[in-house]
């Protein structure tokens, strides 16, 4: 399997049904999708310290995850994933919410920074300062000031802008197969061009 060929998706979130619906958990919500859409569903599974389902997806296995740790504990379910299955940090794809994007768009981005996520934080630290997992980020907006963003991201978004959110998942989900195929830049390219 070709290092950059993703093998695991895990969508970040934090448990419970208090926080199900909440912005911060923009990352399961694609898992979400991804299982109904597949019939398949998430089981708990304590060995990887959240829920978790195998799917065959166009031909690639793939390893589906949502942490049931608390967001900046990710780190934890995600190592334990990887050293499971000896994943390289290029096979992970990492599906998390983000403000520097509108709802209604999502990226897909390779290595980086945690950009103050504390979920990406926990990560990076947790796979060895590894930055070179693949990324999925949906557009939640921003606040507009820097000490609202803890209510924002643990806050319920507006129908409409629920619906935006929803809609770029969707969009992300049918630009998946040309990224699980190693084809980044066709996967970009039909993402980043979904407006809503």
């Amino acid at each position: 399997m070709p290092p950059s060929q993703v093998s695991a998706i895990v969508g970040l979130a934090n448990p419970g049904a208090k926080y199900a619906d909440t912005r911060h958990n923009a990352g399961a919500w694609f898992i979400d999708l991804l299982t109904r859409r597949a019939g398949i569903p998430l089981r708990p599974e304590r060995k990887f310290l959240g829920d978790y389902a195998k799917l065959n997806l166009d031909g690639h296995e793939l390893h589906l995850l949502v942490p049931a740790t608390y967001m900046n504990r990710s780190g934890q379910a995600v190592s334990l994933l990887a050293k499971f299955y000896k994943l390289a940090p290029e096979a992970l794809l990492i599906a998390h919410d983000e403000l520097d994007i509108p709802p209604g768009q999502s990226r897909f981005k390779q290595g980086g920074g945690h950009g103050g996520h504390n979920g990406l934080r926990d990560i990076i630290s947790a796979l060895g300062n590894a930055r070179d997992f693949h990324r999925l980020r949906i557009g939640i907006g921003h606040p507009g000031d820097a000490t609202k963003v803890v209510d924002y991201v643990l806050g319920l978004p507006g129908k409409a802008e629920r619906r935006a959110i929803d809609e770029s998942i969707d969009a992300a989900l049918d630009a998946l197969p040309y990224a699980l195929s190693g084809d980044w830049a066709k996967a970009m390219n039909r993402l980043h061009a979904s407006k809503f």
